[in-house]
Protein backbone atom coordinates (compact mmCIF):
# COMPACT_ATOMS: atom_id res chain seq x y z
CA UNK A 1 0.00 0.00 0.00
CA UNK A 2 1.54 3.65 -0.97
CA UNK A 3 2.57 5.32 1.88
CA UNK A 4 3.11 9.41 2.46
CA UNK A 5 4.70 11.01 5.12
CA UNK A 6 2.66 12.79 7.93
CA UNK A 7 3.18 16.43 6.38
CA UNK A 8 1.79 15.13 3.03
CA UNK A 9 -1.54 14.59 4.68
CA UNK A 10 -3.75 17.44 4.66
CA UNK A 11 -6.71 16.21 5.65
CA UNK A 12 -8.26 13.19 7.20
CA UNK A 13 -11.79 11.93 6.84
CA UNK A 14 -14.27 11.41 9.34
CA UNK A 15 -16.76 9.01 7.79
CA UNK A 16 -19.53 9.23 10.98
CA UNK A 17 -22.18 7.23 11.98
CA UNK A 18 -23.95 7.10 8.75
CA UNK A 19 -23.38 8.03 5.60
CA UNK A 20 -27.36 8.03 4.88
CA UNK A 21 -28.57 11.65 4.15
CA UNK A 22 -32.24 10.55 5.86
CA UNK A 23 -30.40 9.33 9.12
CA UNK A 24 -27.64 12.16 9.00
CA UNK A 25 -30.52 14.89 9.23
CA UNK A 26 -31.81 13.38 12.46
CA UNK A 27 -28.40 13.01 13.81
CA UNK A 28 -28.18 16.95 12.87
CA UNK A 29 -30.91 17.39 15.21
CA UNK A 30 -30.42 14.90 17.80
CA UNK A 31 -26.89 15.91 18.29
CA UNK A 32 -27.36 19.25 18.28
CA UNK A 33 -30.04 19.04 21.13
CA UNK A 34 -27.71 17.15 23.11
CA UNK A 35 -24.79 19.72 22.33
CA UNK A 36 -27.53 22.09 24.35
CA UNK A 37 -28.64 20.25 27.08
CA UNK A 38 -25.36 19.41 27.69
CA UNK A 39 -23.71 23.25 27.84
CA UNK A 40 -26.88 24.14 29.95
CA UNK A 41 -27.15 21.38 32.27
CA UNK A 42 -23.31 21.70 33.54
CA UNK A 43 -23.03 25.42 33.24
CA UNK A 44 -26.31 25.72 35.14
CA UNK A 45 -24.33 23.11 37.90
CA UNK A 46 -21.08 25.83 37.64
CA UNK A 47 -23.49 28.62 38.19
CA UNK A 48 -25.45 26.92 40.92
CA UNK A 49 -22.32 25.95 43.20
CA UNK A 50 -20.88 29.17 42.91
CA UNK A 51 -23.58 31.54 43.98
CA UNK A 52 -24.68 29.47 46.60
CA UNK A 53 -22.28 29.90 49.86
CA UNK A 54 -23.67 26.34 51.26
CA UNK A 55 -22.20 24.64 48.48
CA UNK A 56 -18.59 26.31 48.75
CA UNK A 57 -17.29 22.89 50.02
CA UNK A 58 -14.38 19.97 48.45
CA UNK A 59 -17.01 18.00 47.30
CA UNK A 60 -19.23 20.41 45.16
CA UNK A 61 -15.64 22.19 44.08
CA UNK A 62 -14.93 18.96 42.37
CA UNK A 63 -18.16 18.66 41.19
CA UNK A 64 -18.19 21.94 39.13
CA UNK A 65 -14.55 20.99 37.97
CA UNK A 66 -16.51 17.50 36.08
CA UNK A 67 -19.39 19.67 34.79
CA UNK A 68 -16.07 21.91 33.59
CA UNK A 69 -14.45 19.26 32.13
CA UNK A 70 -17.64 17.90 30.41
CA UNK A 71 -18.25 20.58 28.75
CA UNK A 72 -15.30 20.99 27.35
CA UNK A 73 -15.22 17.22 26.17
CA UNK A 74 -18.18 17.69 24.67
CA UNK A 75 -17.00 21.05 22.70
CA UNK A 76 -14.23 18.81 21.34
CA UNK A 77 -16.41 16.41 19.55
CA UNK A 78 -20.03 17.66 18.80
CA UNK A 79 -19.70 20.93 16.98
CA UNK A 80 -17.17 19.85 14.36
CA UNK A 81 -19.54 16.71 14.01
CA UNK A 82 -22.59 18.96 13.92
CA UNK A 83 -20.63 20.97 11.36
CA UNK A 84 -19.34 18.30 8.77
CA UNK A 85 -23.53 16.88 8.72
CA UNK A 86 -24.66 20.32 7.93
CA UNK A 87 -22.07 21.27 5.16
CA UNK A 88 -21.65 17.63 3.82
CA UNK A 89 -17.94 17.43 3.90
CA UNK A 90 -16.46 15.33 6.53
CA UNK A 91 -13.03 16.46 6.20
CA UNK A 92 -10.87 17.44 8.94
CA UNK A 93 -7.30 18.68 8.87
CA UNK A 94 -4.33 16.57 10.10
CA UNK A 95 -3.83 19.73 12.28
CA UNK A 96 -7.45 19.67 13.61
CA UNK A 97 -7.42 16.14 14.18
CA UNK A 98 -4.56 15.83 16.63
CA UNK A 99 -5.93 18.84 18.31
CA UNK A 100 -9.08 17.45 18.92
CA UNK A 101 -7.24 13.77 19.87
CA UNK A 102 -5.19 15.99 22.29
CA UNK A 103 -8.44 17.69 24.06
CA UNK A 104 -10.67 14.90 23.98
CA UNK A 105 -7.59 12.82 26.20
CA UNK A 106 -7.15 15.87 28.23
CA UNK A 107 -10.81 16.26 29.35
CA UNK A 108 -11.09 12.31 29.79
CA UNK A 109 -8.39 11.99 31.97
CA UNK A 110 -9.51 15.21 33.94
CA UNK A 111 -12.65 13.51 34.38
CA UNK A 112 -11.14 9.81 35.24
CA UNK A 113 -8.80 12.14 38.43
CA UNK A 114 -11.87 13.95 38.75
CA UNK A 115 -14.15 11.10 39.48
CA UNK A 116 -11.31 9.51 41.79
CA UNK A 117 -10.79 12.62 43.98
CA UNK A 118 -14.76 12.95 44.31
CA UNK A 119 -14.43 8.90 45.72
CA UNK A 120 -11.64 9.98 48.24
CA UNK A 121 -13.76 13.30 49.50
CA UNK A 122 -16.81 10.72 50.01
CA UNK A 123 -14.34 8.29 51.65
CA UNK A 124 -12.66 10.93 54.40
CA UNK A 125 -16.17 12.77 54.85
CA UNK A 126 -17.77 9.25 55.95
CA UNK A 127 -14.80 7.26 57.67
CA UNK A 128 -13.14 10.31 59.02
CA UNK A 129 -15.78 12.72 59.75
CA UNK A 130 -13.70 14.89 62.74
CA UNK A 131 -10.87 15.06 60.44
CA UNK A 132 -12.48 16.22 57.18
CA UNK A 133 -11.98 19.97 57.59
CA UNK A 134 -8.70 19.20 58.57
CA UNK A 135 -7.64 16.91 55.92
CA UNK A 136 -9.97 18.40 53.00
CA UNK A 137 -8.88 21.65 53.28
CA UNK A 138 -8.51 24.27 50.88
CA UNK A 139 -4.90 23.93 50.05
CA UNK A 140 -5.14 20.03 49.38
CA UNK A 141 -8.25 20.40 47.24
CA UNK A 142 -6.51 22.77 44.62
CA UNK A 143 -3.39 20.78 44.67
CA UNK A 144 -5.28 18.04 43.94
CA UNK A 145 -7.33 19.75 40.95
CA UNK A 146 -3.94 21.31 39.59
CA UNK A 147 -1.95 17.67 39.69
CA UNK A 148 -4.97 16.14 37.93
CA UNK A 149 -4.84 18.70 35.31
CA UNK A 150 -0.87 18.99 35.27
CA UNK A 151 -1.16 14.88 34.62
CA UNK A 152 -3.66 14.89 32.30
CA UNK A 153 -2.26 17.28 30.25
CA UNK A 154 1.28 15.81 30.10
CA UNK A 155 -0.41 12.14 29.17
CA UNK A 156 -2.65 14.50 26.36
CA UNK A 157 0.53 15.61 25.27
CA UNK A 158 2.79 12.40 25.22
CA UNK A 159 0.19 10.26 23.33
CA UNK A 160 -0.44 13.02 20.55
CA UNK A 161 2.73 13.81 19.82
CA UNK A 162 4.17 10.04 19.38
CA UNK A 163 1.57 10.09 16.68
CA UNK A 164 3.72 13.10 14.71
CA UNK A 165 6.62 10.94 13.19
CA UNK A 166 4.54 8.12 11.85
CA UNK A 167 3.24 8.09 8.20
CA UNK A 168 0.13 7.28 7.20
CA UNK A 169 -1.30 5.24 3.87
CA UNK A 170 -3.64 6.70 1.50
CA UNK A 171 -6.51 5.40 2.94
CA UNK A 172 -7.19 8.20 5.17
CA UNK A 173 -10.60 7.86 6.49
CA UNK A 174 -11.45 7.56 10.33
CA UNK A 175 -14.54 5.50 10.58
CA UNK A 176 -15.65 7.42 13.68
CA UNK A 177 -16.96 11.14 14.06
CA UNK A 178 -14.02 11.98 16.40
CA UNK A 179 -10.72 11.89 15.79
CA UNK A 180 -10.02 9.36 18.33
CA UNK A 181 -6.20 8.49 18.70
CA UNK A 182 -6.67 4.42 18.77
CA UNK A 183 -8.23 5.24 14.77
CA UNK A 184 -5.52 7.75 13.58
CA UNK A 185 -2.80 5.44 14.54
CA UNK A 186 -4.40 1.76 12.85
CA UNK A 187 -3.94 4.21 9.54
CA UNK A 188 -0.29 4.41 9.83
CA UNK A 189 1.99 2.08 7.50
CA UNK A 190 4.87 2.96 10.29
CA UNK A 191 5.79 0.36 13.38
CA UNK A 192 3.23 1.51 15.69
CA UNK A 193 3.99 -0.81 18.36
CA UNK A 194 5.20 1.90 21.08
CA UNK A 195 2.56 4.05 20.26
CA UNK A 196 0.05 1.02 21.04
CA UNK A 197 1.97 0.01 24.08
CA UNK A 198 2.09 3.99 25.68
CA UNK A 199 -2.22 4.03 24.47
CA UNK A 200 -2.31 0.33 27.08
CA UNK A 201 -0.27 2.11 29.74
CA UNK A 202 -2.57 5.27 29.60
CA UNK A 203 -5.40 3.36 29.70
CA UNK A 204 -4.06 1.41 32.78
CA UNK A 205 -2.78 4.45 34.53
CA UNK A 206 -5.67 6.54 33.81
CA UNK A 207 -8.51 3.76 34.14
CA UNK A 208 -7.24 1.34 36.43
CA UNK A 209 -5.47 3.84 38.85
CA UNK A 210 -8.21 5.68 39.56
CA UNK A 211 -10.70 3.42 39.28
CA UNK A 212 -8.87 1.51 42.19
CA UNK A 213 -8.91 4.30 44.42
CA UNK A 214 -12.82 4.35 43.98
CA UNK A 215 -13.08 0.73 44.78
CA UNK A 216 -10.95 1.07 47.92
CA UNK A 217 -12.38 4.38 49.14
CA UNK A 218 -16.25 2.75 49.04
CA UNK A 219 -14.99 -0.75 50.21
CA UNK A 220 -13.94 1.60 53.03
CA UNK A 221 -17.39 3.45 52.82
CA UNK A 222 -19.55 0.41 53.05
CA UNK A 223 -17.57 -0.62 56.24
CA UNK A 224 -18.00 2.06 57.73
CA UNK A 225 -21.79 2.47 57.54
CA UNK A 226 -22.31 -1.59 58.12
CA UNK A 227 -21.13 -0.51 61.33
CA UNK A 228 -24.05 1.81 62.20
CA UNK A 229 -26.59 0.47 64.17
CA UNK A 230 -29.79 2.49 62.39
CA UNK A 231 -30.94 1.32 59.56
CA UNK A 232 -32.21 4.93 58.47
CA UNK A 233 -29.00 5.94 59.73
CA UNK A 234 -26.90 3.99 56.97
CA UNK A 235 -29.24 5.29 54.54
CA UNK A 236 -29.00 8.66 55.14
CA UNK A 237 -24.78 8.22 55.05
CA UNK A 238 -25.07 6.21 52.00
CA UNK A 239 -27.53 8.37 49.95
CA UNK A 240 -24.50 10.80 49.94
CA UNK A 241 -22.84 8.88 47.59
CA UNK A 242 -25.75 7.86 45.23
CA UNK A 243 -25.07 10.55 42.76
CA UNK A 244 -20.96 9.97 42.98
CA UNK A 245 -21.58 6.24 42.40
CA UNK A 246 -24.45 6.39 39.61
CA UNK A 247 -22.18 8.86 37.72
CA UNK A 248 -18.81 6.52 38.13
CA UNK A 249 -20.97 3.46 37.23
CA UNK A 250 -22.17 5.88 33.76
CA UNK A 251 -19.04 6.73 33.41
CA UNK A 252 -16.84 3.52 33.37
CA UNK A 253 -19.46 0.98 32.63
CA UNK A 254 -19.77 2.63 29.10
CA UNK A 255 -15.66 2.31 28.97
CA UNK A 256 -15.87 -0.72 29.45
CA UNK A 257 -18.46 -1.20 27.34
CA UNK A 258 -16.74 0.71 24.29
CA UNK A 259 -13.24 -1.46 25.35
CA UNK A 260 -15.21 -5.06 25.33
CA UNK A 261 -16.87 -4.29 21.86
CA UNK A 262 -13.65 -3.14 20.10
CA UNK A 263 -12.13 -6.32 21.44
CA UNK A 264 -14.60 -9.07 20.83
CA UNK A 265 -16.55 -6.69 16.98
CA UNK A 266 -14.39 -6.22 13.76
CA UNK A 267 -16.75 -3.09 12.99
CA UNK A 268 -15.07 0.24 13.56
CA UNK A 269 -19.36 1.28 12.78
CA UNK A 270 -20.32 -0.42 15.88
CA UNK A 271 -17.15 0.49 18.35
CA UNK A 272 -17.99 4.73 16.83
CA UNK A 273 -21.63 3.73 18.27
CA UNK A 274 -19.88 2.45 21.61
CA UNK A 275 -18.00 5.78 22.17
CA UNK A 276 -21.33 7.51 22.24
CA UNK A 277 -21.76 6.73 25.93
CA UNK A 278 -19.21 7.68 27.13
CA UNK A 279 -18.14 10.89 24.88
CA UNK A 280 -21.26 12.27 24.97
CA UNK A 281 -24.24 10.98 27.08
CA UNK A 282 -22.39 10.95 29.33
CA UNK A 283 -21.65 14.13 29.52
CA UNK A 284 -25.13 14.92 29.02
CA UNK A 285 -27.08 12.73 31.64
CA UNK A 286 -24.73 13.63 34.49
CA UNK A 287 -26.09 17.36 35.47
CA UNK A 288 -29.52 15.57 35.95
CA UNK A 289 -28.11 12.67 37.94
CA UNK A 290 -26.73 15.36 40.41
CA UNK A 291 -29.69 17.47 40.31
CA UNK A 292 -32.13 15.11 40.85
CA UNK A 293 -30.35 12.78 42.94
CA UNK A 294 -29.03 15.61 45.58
CA UNK A 295 -31.13 17.59 47.95
CA UNK A 296 -28.41 20.48 48.06
CA UNK A 297 -27.84 20.98 44.23
CA UNK A 298 -31.58 20.80 43.68
CA UNK A 299 -32.18 23.77 46.54
CA UNK A 300 -29.35 25.75 44.70
CA UNK A 301 -30.36 25.44 41.48
CA UNK A 302 -34.02 26.41 42.51
CA UNK A 303 -32.28 29.82 43.76
CA UNK A 304 -30.26 30.04 40.95
CA UNK A 305 -33.19 30.12 38.55
CA UNK A 306 -35.44 32.47 40.77
CA UNK A 307 -32.35 34.60 40.41
CA UNK A 308 -32.50 34.75 36.89
CA UNK A 309 -35.92 34.14 35.59
CA UNK A 310 -36.92 38.04 36.22
CA UNK A 311 -34.48 39.17 34.14
CA UNK A 312 -35.17 36.98 31.49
Amino acid sequence: MESANQTDIVEFLLLGLSDDPEVQSILYGVFLSIYFVTVLGNLLIILAINSDTHLHNPMYSFLSKLSLADICISSSTIPKMVVNIQTQNNSISYTGCLTQAFFVLLFAGLENCLLSAMAYDRYVAICHPLSYTVIMNTSLCGLIILLSLFISIVNALLLSLMVLPLSFCKDIEIPHFFCELAQIIKLSCSNTFINNILIYVAAFLFGGIPLSGIIFSYTQIVSSILRIPSVKGRYKVFSTCGSHLSVVSLFYGTGLGVYISSAVTDSPKKTAEASLMYSVVTQMLNPFIYSLRNKDMKEALRKLISKIAPHI
